[in-house]
């Protein structure tokens, strides 16, 4: 009987048989040198017999499947990613090692962030096309899995894993997602079987089926179009939103006064699946542009087509054209509005009805309002609505008083709309030769313009 052969063998780095995650996980790792590997690389020893042994003469025996169980099947096809994972670990440096020397915390630290911060920092993985590696950082310090890769879009102080990620953040429902938050699932029975974290970016469409989700995956971190919850196990996904999110649990992504700021906060606070304080001062300067006609109920937190159809109305408005006119307003949008620069939505009608006339129709004018002849601009039909409460209805009541037509005032103008606004309105109206639909006491952009020019 021949003696037993010992043979070294250095497993795959990407092998996931139950052997080879058992020696990643016991065992340091290191970087190959030389054809046999580098004397700290991990290294299983397998047993083989030599020809002849007692298992039978002339039948050689499989030593390295043994080892390493049934072959690998493979990536998987389609859109299921196959994301191992590694644990909980300190930020590293560029060669590797950890930036801090010592184990990491328990604990993780919550450090203050804003949507718009983390989805930068998830475009900048997308853009630099990082690949999906369990075992190397980037040099930002951060691990290329899915765990490090929201550890990194959420500026923890550490790279955390699917089973901690969840403690730094407060569970929300589906009608709650907004851009920046995640959508997590953990395996505790078995964290290599299915554990994934994407980062929720925004919704794609109204029905709110699909969602564009970034994500670290083989082969690099890439953004998609993904059904909700997620490709596979979908209904084990749960919604966190992080806790050192600047934003209130009410889900305005910025407070109405940091809203009132020139600067541009960003095209992560437009788009689907948007709600917060800057979409509503989009469409409310949009709507002094003449862009009111969009909207049927008021410029609001939550985005919606208006706001689109509004914005490329603007967008065109300027001449512009192709992606320059997507109805997304980016920075050179969002300057033309705050500075009161370009040129204002035109639009002709027939006094307030709506109803489009030929050119020099009775009533044609520009729906605008034009600043440029010292109009203040329309806000928009739905400033004047029942129930309607703001500081246009002020406005409207105060000129009207001014121009003769408040009688029907029993008290000075307020900012509530109510039927002593309409009927001044009507009477105005009527003065200048309208009837029927051109009469009704709502305020459109015709009536606007002549009542303050």
């Amino acid at each position: 009987m021949a003696a037993p052969v010992f043979e070294e063998f250095d497993p795959a780095s990407d092998c996931d048989c139950p052997g080879c995650v058992h020696w990643r996980r016991v065992m340091p790792r290191s970087s190959p040198s030389g054809p046999l590997g580098h004397p700290a690389t991990r290294k299983a020893l397998v047993l083989a017999a030599a020809a002849g042994t007692v298992l039978g003469v002339g039948q050689p025996v499989p030593a390295v499947a043994v080892a390493h169980g049934p072959a690998r099947p493979g990536i998987p096809t389609g859109d299921e990613p196959d994301t191992p994972q590694g644990g909980k670990a300190p930020l590293h440096g560029p060669v590797g090692k950890p930036a801090s020397p010592g184990k990491p915390s328990n604990v993780a630290k919550v450090h203050t962030t804003s949507r718009a911060e983390i989805i930068n920092r998830a475009k900048k993985w997308v853009a630099a096309q990082v690949p999906y590696d369990m075992y190397v950082y980037w040099p930002d310090g951060y691990r290329q899995d899915c765990s490090g890769f929201v550890s990194m879009v959420w500026g923890l102080p550490g790279n955390e894993w699917t089973g901690t990620l969840g403690t730094l953040g407060e569970r929300i429902s589906r009608d709650q997602l907004q851009p920046g938050d995640i959508l997590l699932f953990h395996n505790p029975d078995d964290p290599e079987k299915g554990s994934h974290v994407v980062l929720f970016g925004g919704w794609t469409d109204y029905t709110h089926s699909y969602y564009l989700a970034y994500e670290q995956t083989r082969p690099h971190t890439r953004k998609q179009a993904t059904p909700y919850a997620y490709w596979s196990n979908s209904d084990r996904y749960v919604a966190y939103r992080y806790k050192g999110l600047t934003e209130g649990a009410s889900g305005a992504s910025e407070s109405s006064s940091d809203a009132k700021s020139t600067v541009y906060p960003g095209d992560a606070y437009f788009g689907p699946g948007a709600n917060n304080a800057y979409v509503t001062r989009l469409g409310r300067l949009l709507a002094e542009r003449g862009a009111g006609r969009f909207y049927a109920t008021g410029p609001g937190p939550r985005w919606s087509d208006a706001d689109r159809q509004a914005t490329r109305a603007f967008q065109r408005a300027q001449g512009w054209a192709g992606a320059d006119a997507d109805g997304m307003p980016g920075a050179e949008t969002w300057s033309y509005l705050v500075g009161r620069k370009g040129k204002d939505i035109p639009g002709a009608v027939t006094g307030d009805s709506g109803v489009e006339g030929p050119p020099g129709a009775k009533g044609s004018t520009d729906t605008s309002g034009a600043s440029s002849h010292g109009v203040p601009g329309y806000p928009g039909r739905a400033m004047f609505r029942p129930g309607a409460h703001n500081e246009y209805v002020t406005r409207l009541g105060k000129q009207l008083v001014k121009k003769g037509f408040g009688k029907y005032y029993t008290t000075a103008p307020g900012p509530r709309w109510g039927e002593a606004d309409r009927r001044n309105v009507e009477a105005f109206q009527r003065s200048q030769g309208w009837r029927g639909g051109a009469a009704d006491g709502c305020p459109g952009p015709e009536t606007w313009r002549r009542l303050f020019s």
